[in-house]
């Protein structure tokens, strides 16, 4: 049995499905673990959605700032941006089965010393203590109230965690961390502006898995959405998002041992990256 990790897909399904023959995945022994961001601004984020959920228990996925965008908009909540491409899954005779799945995904999942979460941790939270608080905002994505939640999502602020936070300003400063978040201050505050490459940012602020001290360094974080960072494989943290929907590359990890496999997206071609 293999897992391995792959970045973010954001609806480019004939990509992944090239780089799963690749790797000759087998769905009978071998594991996926999706790092988020499954739909959006790609051609085909409805197939996307059926392929991975048909996956079963061979797939591992957690959710995304896309991903949580097209849950927001299903519901009422949130705006149309340009470029969105989920027209599809909204009209689907089978959304309410496909978004029900999606919304029943993890925000942060830990095994064997990895811990795969879409964007980042708080350099202050411990690999205990992230899984403690995406527990908390699971809770209220599949609880009754999940449509509070989406209409409450949005927002920066609180820009850092606390521990006497409450309600759903505690909520948003989780699933921002876990799904936004970039840089942040020694201190943990984050900055959800800059999306440049490490060594681009303004002054004061540190990808947040190289703030000094991080209390989930222990673990081997998984990521994808920061396309501009490109591919990382170190003892700490292995970073996913090669840009497959710009024209880049996908690209998965074999987790064992940590080689990597990638397949070019020509057809996803473009040159307006945010």
């Amino acid at each position: 049995m293999a897992i391995y990790a792959i970045g973010d897909i954001q609806g480019c399904l004939e990509p992944l499905e090239r780089l799963l023959d690749v790797i000759r995945f087998d769905p009978a022994v071998d594991r996926l673990w999706f790092v988020g961001d499954l739909v959006n601004r790609g051609p085909d984020s409805l197939g996307t959605l059926r392929f991975i959920q048909g996956l079963g228990e061979a797939a591992v996925c957690v959710l995304g700032n896309h991903d949580l965008h097209l849950l927001a908009l299903a519901e009422g909540f949130g705006r149309v941006h340009r470029g969105d491409t989920l027209d599809a899954v909204l009209a689907a005779p089978d959304r309410d089965e496909l978004l029900r799945w999606l919304r029943h995904r993890r925000l942060a999942w830990r095994e064997d010393g990895f811990l795969l979460v879409h964007a980042g941790v708080l350099p202050g939270w411990t690999a205990d203590e992230a899984m403690a608080h995406a527990a908390e905002a699971e809770a209220a994505l599949q609880g009754p109230d999940y449509r509070i939640f989406f209409e409450r999502m949005y927002g920066n602020a609180p820009v850092a965690w606390a521990p006497d936070l409450q309600g759903y300003e505690r909520l948003r400063v989780i699933v921002n961390a876990f799904t936004r978040l970039r840089y942040c201050s020694v201190a943990g505050e984050m900055e959800f502006h800059h999306k440049g490459a490490p060594g681009t940012q303004p002054a004061g602020w540190l990808p947040w898995f190289d703030v000094p001290g991080r209390a989930s360094a222990d673990a081997t974080c998984v990521i994808g959405h920061w396309s501009t960072l490109g591919l990382v494989n170190r003892a700490d943290l292995i970073a996913l998002d090669t840009g497959c929907l710009w024209g880049g590359r996908l690209t998965a990890v074999r987790l064992a041992d940590r080689r990597a496999f990638a397949g070019d997206c020509p057809q996803m071609l473009r040159q307006d990256r945010p």
